[in-house]
């Protein structure tokens, strides 16, 4: 099994990445593990209190799971990925079944900045994309997907996800073994990320 990790700021592209890489694969071949589905339970706390959980720090991740869901892929086993939903800010009781695949693509802002997923992902790719590009969509994406309003998601950029991205997301660019500056027309680093996927499978 190739296991990928696909790392970069909120709104970097990593979605397109992916989606891009996925294409020239056989989709029975390969699977995807959202770093989205590992947020901490939060069952304990009122609705209130989980809104005010910083999303974008490492604690709030559930690295413990994640990586104890990728060694079970690796041995051939079937897990249960949690499904996790923005408008509560908690799990639901729902699961993902996911099956091994020759190809796990692993996708979120901080999985470069776990050791024990770095050390399981045969490739790390970073996304690279300008902030105010980052912030543009992440507007768009909050306020179309996840019922935000534009001063919320603005104050939420500016008191979190900017100092947040500073301090644990860009400094995780340099455990990557390729930067993917993201355009939507940059075929050539996808190019050599399908070429050394193709030759890891053969």
């Amino acid at each position: 099994m190739l296991i990928i990790g696909i790392a970069g700021g909120t709104g970097s592209g990593k979605t397109t990445v992916v989606q891009q890489i996925m294409n020239e694969l056989p989709s029975e071949e390969v699977g995807i593990i959202s770093q989205d589905s590992y947020y901490r339970q939060t069952t304990g706390l009122t609705y209130e209190d989980r809104a005010k959980i910083n999303f974008d720090h490492p604690n709030s991740i559930d690295f413990e799971l994640l990586a104890e869901h990728l060694a079970a892929l690796k041995a051939g086993q079937t897990i249960e990925q949690p499904v996790y939903s923005f408008i509560t800010h908690n799990r639901t009781s729902d699961t993902i079944i996911t099956h091994p695949r020759k190809v796990m693509i692993v996708e979120g802002i901080l999985i470069l900045a776990d050791a024990r997923l770095r050390d399981m992902f045969d490739i790390k790719i970073f996304v690279y994309a300008d902030a105010d590009e980052r912030l543009i969509r992440r507007l768009k994406r909050d306020i179309a997907e996840r019922g935000r309003d534009m001063e919320e998601v603005l104050n939420r950029y500016q008191n979190t996800l900017k100092p947040m991205h500073e301090q644990f997301i860009e400094p995780t660019k340099a455990h990557a073994d390729i930067i993917i500056p993201h355009d939507r027309y940059n075929t050539v680093a996808i190019d050599v990320v399908r070429a050394v996927i193709h030759q890891r499978l053969k």
